[in-house]
């Protein structure tokens, strides 16, 4: 039934409540800490934790300040969104599975689900210098363990159910894992997750079924960004 698709769902990309959470040890967060599970990584392995790209006349107060993350269901582009919109204003971008692989930031192994569990502590430990500096775009399936006072804007991207098959498809997911990130993405999980881990107004929804709404997307997080540079750059 409904209630035990959303379980499932929700087992798809945690592995359940395991005390206090990395919001509520760094910046007083709302929402329970999840163990986030690290098994669909959206890029290949690259060395480097941060890509920047030519800065924009906002950048240099964005660096010392702004923090945004983007999340959604895997497949639904975060990557492409995240190096693009990082090239085009001058933020670091940072994909949080990339920084797992390479300081091994785990906690065990999901046997079910096949991949590596994420040490989310040891993931904010490892980012809080960098989120201190500020002007950094964090790229991860899930964002409810990080801490709340990170970030100014948050967006998850949104994909229809048929498409998110295919593309899910093509990444040669098993049909549990498969039927999971579907229904994930149905019961708006991810979604759900952010606003009750962060004030609803920085909270975003982007479509992202076609190529050309990443310029579209582009284009409205950059008027996020101006926003918030107006409103606190007086």
């Amino acid at each position: 039934g409904p209630v035990g698709a959303l379980q499932a769902a929700r087992r798809a990309v945690s592995a359940g409540a395991s005390g206090p959470g990395a919001r509520d040890r760094w910046g007083g967060g709302r929402g329970e800490r999840r163990r986030r599970r690290f098994g669909w990584s959206d890029a290949a392995p690259r060395r480097g934790r941060a890509a920047a790209g030519s800065c924009s006349p906002a950048a240099p107060s964005l660096r010392r300040t702004l923090g945004l993350c983007q999340s959604g269901t895997p497949g639904v582009g975060k990557t492409t969104l995240g190096k693009e919109l990082a090239s085009r204003s001058g933020l670091k971008y940072v994909n949080v599975g990339d920084l797992a692989r390479e300081g091994q930031l785990y906690d065990g192994y999901d046997e079910e689900y096949g991949c590596p569990i994420l040490d989310e502590d040891r993931v904010v430990d490892e980012l809080e210098h960098q989120m201190q500096e500020g002007g950094v775009i964090v790229d991860y399936h899930g964002c409810d363990f990080f801490p709340e006072r990170w970030f100014h804007i948050v967006f998850v991207l949104r994909t229809d159910n048929g498409i998110l098959y295919k593309r899910l498809e093509t990444r040669g997911y098993n049909e549990k894992k498969l039927q999971d990130n579907i229904q994930c993405e149905i019961f708006q999980v991810l979604y759900e997750e952010a606003i009750a881990s962060y004030k609803e107004e920085i909270v975003h929804q982007l479509p992202s079924n076609e190529p050309e709404q990443l310029e579209d997307n582009i284009n409205q997080i950059s008027k996020w960004i101006e926003q918030w540079v107006k409103d606190h750059n007086p």
